[in-house]
């Protein structure tokens, strides 16, 4: 029962983080309409669409990199180690999640930093306060943290081999 309360608050959290991704994506598309159109068929686009980009664009790799982890999209380079004989990929697999999920957590204290910058600030064509934007990089290293830390965790308990997710489901 425990184990099935865990996978479903992690189901739950991934559908949130999905939903959120989406929504990121949605607000990219919008305003990049609305920049296009603008600038093609009115022959003058408005200022805040370029920043509204910027800033989905960033909330859009924040929640996405976790799921990318997750799914095996992000970059991973693993022509070495999965050569390698025996227990030696897995072992390799379960570093590099350890390595990623320690340096997200490192940087997790500065990035609060960097956010807290930007409570004094506020973006010049929107008007909004920086440090919601500059949550972004905090968002992108909790992702990476939780996943990361999810990985090591279900290698640890014999749950998974440590391949992504895509991977496993016999995805390139």
């Amino acid at each position: 029962m425990r184990n099935t309360t865990w996978k479903t608050a992690i189901a739950l959290l991934e559908k949130c983080i999905s939903v959120a991704t989406v929504i990121a994506f949605g607000v990219l598309i919008v305003a990049v309409t609305i920049q296009v159109l603008g600038r093609t068929v009115l022959l003058d686009s408005p200022v805040w669409t370029e920043e509204l980009t910027r800033f989905a664009l960033l909330y859009l790799a924040a929640f996405g990199v976790g799921l990318s982890f997750k799914s095996g999209d992000l970059v991973n380079v693993d022509v070495v180690s999965e050569s390698l004989p025996g227990r030696w990929p897995w072992l390799l697999r379960l570093l590099s999640a350890a390595a990623t999920a320690t340096l997200s957590a490192v940087l997790i204290v500065p990035a609060w930093k960097y956010t807290a910058i930007g409570q004094m600030q506020t973006s010049p064509a929107l008007g909004w306060r920086m440090d919601f934007i500059h949550a972004s990089v905090l968002v992108m290293l909790i992702s990476l943290l939780l996943f990361s830390s999810l990985r090591c965790l279900a290698m640890l308990m014999g749950e998974s081999d440590g391949q992504p997710a895509g991977a496993r489901d016999g995805a390139p």
